[in-house]
């Protein structure tokens, strides 16, 4: 079974809570703070499987997170790391956040491995908390939670060349004459569901690869039939070739079908038609010239050639005239820019894990206000607000979150009281 996008749920590992415990040794009975720190979690990785050509894999499992960081221990004893967790995708997949739809990363071209989500830090032990006016603190740091999020995967196939057509006009059979591909060929009148991936080989050890789109239907651009799961694996291809029954076997005009088709891929993205494009005609050993119609090669040539795509006549079944297109072929791709579609990132993880978390500020009354959230409770989770560190880095997060600035906007003034989750606070400049 094919499939080309899978919705998953992933997450780093949290990192480990600090210890507390304090130095027990004979003749020292009031040893100070020894508790470790706790493990970092487990990153979660994306890397790149040249053997895998689906998403199949995602179809039953869609869950995966990383390993947690495990606790710190006594005699200052570091906890140890959570596993990573390394997801192998194809080449081509295109990461993005569910609910926007925006690109978080895309798997081609040297970008074979990427670390997604990073791993929760570990606590401070209560080794970091001593003070010359706290010498024995009851206090370490919980574990940072990892980052989690909903993705979409998409498989985009990467190919040189993709063969575009309706069903049944012999793109299989056009991949099988032309490479090492080897796709289930019969005369249906569904269309194949997997895009099959072939290397042509010509002269002077030039060789590229050409995938069979599956057939596209009238309507496919708005999604019809699984219109939209077909057309993204053009996205990525250099040259287009559409495929026709140049023959009529089934009674279509090949003129009519390539318009047809060249209709679907303007609807679902205009830019598909500045690509190069050459017309196979193929089924030529079964036309019968009757002399009664025009040759259909001659009317393709008279269609399309004033618009600069070249028509091939060709038998896919015999060989008749596929060389002469796979050097054509060769020969634009030579004069086209190599450079795979890499989809740029729009999404930014770091940033909105924890952006995304709510935050709630209001003005109660005229001299108190309160922050509330998600996003506030999960740092106070991991803040100490009794000792000096822990309560310098509660006050940077207020201002590196601008909830201090949108404070301001609202009125406050020192003296004035800011309750954050529950607990009081007066402010001073």
């Amino acid at each position: 079974m094919f499939a080309d996008t899978a919705k998953i749920f992933i997450k780093s590992g949290d990192g480990g809570n600090g210890h507390i415990s304090f130095r027990r040794e004979k003749y020292v009975p009031n040893g100070g703070p020894d508790g470790g720190d706790g493990g970092k979690g487990g990153d979660l990785i994306l890397e790149v499987d040249k053997g895998m050509n689906t998403l199949t894999d995602f179809r039953h499992k869609h869950k995966f997170v990383a390993g947690n960081g495990e606790e710190g221990g006594g005699k200052r004893c570091h906890g140890k790391d959570g596993d990573d967790l390394v997801i192998k995708v194809p080449e081509g997949t295109v990461v993005r956040e569910l609910k926007s739809g925006k690109v978080i990363t895309d798997m081609s071209g040297s970008n074979t491995r990427e670390i997604i989500l990073k791993g929760g830090r570990g606590g401070l032990g209560n080794m970091h908390f001593a003070t010359p006016t706290m010498q024995a603190p009851r206090y370490a740091q919980p574990g940072k939670p990892g980052q989690e999020l909903e993705v979409l995967l998409e498989l985009k196939v990467i190919a040189d060349v993709g063969l575009v057509g309706f069903p049944n006009v012999g793109k299989s059979s056009l991949i099988t004459k032309s490479s090492n591909a080897r796709p289930q060929i019969a005369n249906y009148h569904f269309t194949t569901l997997t895009p099959h991936l072939g290397v042509v080989e010509v002269n002077d050890g030039e060789s590229f690869v050409m995938a069979d789109i599956p057939g596209l239907i009238e309507g496919a651009s708005e999604g019809i039939g699984l219109g939209h799961d077909f057309l993204r694996h053009i996205d990525r291809c250099r040259v287009l070739v559409n495929v026709t029954d140049a023959a009529s076997l089934e009674g279509r005009d090949p003129v009519e079908d390539v318009n047809k088709i060249n209709s679907e891929l303007e609807k679902y993205n205009p830019e598909l038609l500045k690509k190069p494009m050459v017309i196979a005609a193929n089924k030529m050993d079964a036309y019968f010239d009757d002399g009664s119609n025009e040759n259909p090669v001659d009317r393709l040539r008279r269609e399309f050639e004033p618009k600069g795509i070249k028509v091939f006549p060709i038998s896919a079944a015999t060989g008749e005239g596929v060389r002469e297109l796979l050097f054509y072929i060769s020969d634009l791709l030579r004069d086209i820019k190599e450079d795979v579609k890499i989809y740029e990132k729009e999404y930014d993880v770091n940033a909105h894990v924890e952006d995304a978390l709510p935050l709630n500020i209001y003005k109660e009354s005229s001299k108190v206000y309160v922050v509330e959230g998600a996003r506030v409770e999960k740092m106070l989770g991991y803040t100490n607000l009794e000792s000096e560190k822990g309560f310098n880095f509660f006050q940077n997060f207020m201002k590196e979150q601008g909830i201090i600035d949108r404070l301001k906007e609202m009125g406050l003034a020192e003296g004035d009281t800011v309750r954050v989750a529950g607990l009081e606070f007066e402010y001073y400049e």
